[in-house]
Formats: structure tokens, C-alpha cells, sequence
């Protein structure tokens, strides 16, 4: 039988490193000593990735780069997110926000493997374990002791070619979008469900808004600010378990308890030139540990998916007119 190479070896005993501590934080998770939003499992564990890819490959290759380090980390990487999508551990959204954190971090781990290797080469299996280690020991600290949070808000706007009126009517009911109709955005390519239509069961302040999106996803926003042609603010009213667990990731659920959007509201102003501008802003919280990061992803989502809504206001008050 042919032995495998280092190379191979580093690649699969990196992806089964990574797949091993995804199900075991998950574990983790119900007895509250670990879990998968957390700084160790994003940042450490794909250090550990990377350094055990290259510690591997650098037994039998003494010639490579540092650059070639840190594109041969994202081997393991890669098959590690395609078996957590194919074996449902993990969806696309999740997947599409981690990837870019894990490449980066495994390309970390695996050009410290190789300063390891080539300066302190003695020490090379000691530090590989202390790297490997590393995400289960700070994980229970980190669940038990931090806790950050952030709210933050995300506005766009547009212009639309029509009068304030014509705008206003277009936002408290928003009837049922059709497939085209909608403009193709990034929060759709990576698996978030597009909205599908929008109805009020009164006007005013303490009215309730019910918006149904795609794959069953139905929430409320009960109206706190109602001025005709001026603005309508609101506040998200949602209740995660009536949201299907395949609609959207767990750990971005809406309403879940990593993530959420608190409030919205629209607001209407007049142009030198007679046209309108709508201004739609969300606030957001965000538990996770992850700090700018996941404010970064959080302001991309929202961004992309105002400037979706907008868009389609615009078409349909100007078609209006």
C-alpha cells in the first residue's frame, strides 16, 4: 500500500481536527463549557488547522515560501466547510460568513508552523499540541466570563422620481413581490430567504405589520411612529421558534440569540426638484464575541438588503406615477 505524503496527511489531519471540534463545542454547547460563536472557534481553531497542515508538509519540504504556506492552509479549510455542509452541521450563511476568518487565521497558523519549524525546530510537536489545545481551554473562559455585545444602526437611501405621497403608499402594504421582481442580491446568493410581501392590519401607532419571506419566514413589527409622507418607525416583534430551523443558520437567526434586529423605519423628504428621498435605517444587536467582524458581515447584510428594498420601492412608486 502507498504511504501518503506529509502533504496528504496535513490535509486530512487538519480537516478532521476542525470537523472533530465542531462536534465537540457543539457538544460543549448544552453543558455550557464551549460553544461555536465564540473567538476560540473562529479565530484559534482555524490557526490549529493551518499550523497542523503545514507542520506536516514541512517534515519532507524545507523550501517553501511563506506565501506557499499560506495558500496550502486553505486546503483542510475548504474540506473541512464542504463536509460541515454536506453533513448539515453548518449551513451556507454561517459558511459564507466564516470563510473569509478561516482563511485568513489558517494562513496565520500555517506560516507560524513553518517560523516554528526552521527557528525552533526542537520545540516543533510541543507547540503543535499547545496550538491544538489552545480553543479547548479558552473556550470554557470564554463563554463563562465574556460577554459582548453591540447595537449598532444601518441606513441607506434612494431617490425615487416620484412625489412623497406616491412613496408613502407604497410602504405600509407591500403586495406580493414576484420572482423577477426583486432585485438578485449577495444576502440571496449565500442562502438568506428573500422577502415576499407585507400587510397592516390598521394605520397608526400600535398597528402591526406582518412581512412573510421565503421558506416560511412570517415576523411582526408593530408601528411606534406613524407620520404620514414624513416617516413610519416600528419595532421588530419576532419570535424565533415560529421561524423554520431551514430557513435561515441558528447561529443568524432572526430574533435568536446571537443576532437580531431591534428596530426599523422609513423616512420620506422632499427634493429641490420635487422627487423623494427614502431613507430606510435598522438597528441591530449582535451577541456574538466577535466584535468588528461580525459588525462588518452584519453591516454587508443589512446594506445589501436595503438597497434590494429600496430599489424595488423606487420601481414600483415610479411606475406608479
Amino acid at each position: 500500500m502507498k504511504m501518503l505524503s506529509p502533504k496528504h496527511i496535513g490535509i486530512i489531519l487538519g480537516a478532521l481536527y476542525g470537523i472533530a471540534m465542531r462536534v465537540f463545542i457543539e457538544f460543549g454547547n448544552t453543558m455550557n463549557f464551549s460553544s461555536l460563536v465564540t473567538i476560540s472557534f473562529m479565530f484559534l481553531v482555524p490557526v490549529a488547522i493551518g499550523y497542523i497542515r503545514i507542520y506536516y508538509e514541512c517534515k519532507a519540504n524545507q523550501s517553501m515560501s511563506y506565501k506557499q504556506m499560506a495558500v496550502k492552509t486553505w486546503q483542510p479549510i475548504f474540506v473541512f466547510l464542504l463536509v460541515s455542509v454536506a453533513t448539515l452541521l453548518e449551513g451556507s450563511i454561517c459558511v459564507a460568513m466564516a470563510l473569509p476568518a478561516f482563511m485568513l487565521f489558517a494562513s496565520i497558523g500555517g506560516m507560524l508552523a513553518g517560523f516554528v519549524h526552521r527557528t525552533w525546530v526542537q520545540k516543533d510537536k510541543k507547540v503543535l499540541m499547545s496550538v491544538a489545545f489552545l480553543p479547548l481551554v479558552l473556550s470554557p473562559l470564554e463563554v463563562n466570563l465574556l460577554a459582548l455585545s453591540q447595537t449598532y444602526e444601518v441606513k441607506n437611501d434612494i431617490v425615487i422620481h416620484a412625489p412623497i405621497e406616491v412613496v408613502w403608499r407604497q410602504l405600509a402594504d407591500v403586495s406580493y413581490i414576484e420572482e423577477g421582481e426583486f432585485p438578485l442580491s449577495f444576502s440571496q446568493f449565500i442562502g438568506i430567504p428573500r422577502p415576499l410581501q407585507a400587510d397592516m392590519d390598521a394605520n397608526g401607532v400600535g398597528a402591526i405589520r406582518t412581512s412573510k419571506w421565503q421558506k416560511g419566514v412570517v415576523f411582526k413589527e408593530v408601528i411606534t411612529d406613524w407620520q404620514p409622507n414624513q416617516h413610519m418607525l416600528y419595532r421588530f416583534d419576532i419570535d424565533p421558534d415560529l421561524i423554520p430551523d431551514n430557513a435561515l443558520d441558528k447561529h443568524v437567526k432572526l430574533g435568536g440569540e446571537y443576532f437580531s434586529p431591534l428596530y426599523g423605519g422609513y423616512y420620506l423628504t422632499s427634493t429641490s426638484d420635487g422627487h423623494t428621498r427614502l431613507t430606510l435605517k435598522t438597528t441591530v444587536q449582535d451577541n456574538t464575541s466577535f466584535g468588528i467582524y461580525s459588525r462588518f458581515w452584519g453591516e454587508v447584510i443589512f446594506q445589501d438588503f436595503h438597497h434590494s428594498l429600496l430599489t424595488l420601492l423606487k420601481k414600483r412608486s415610479e411606475k406608479a406615477v
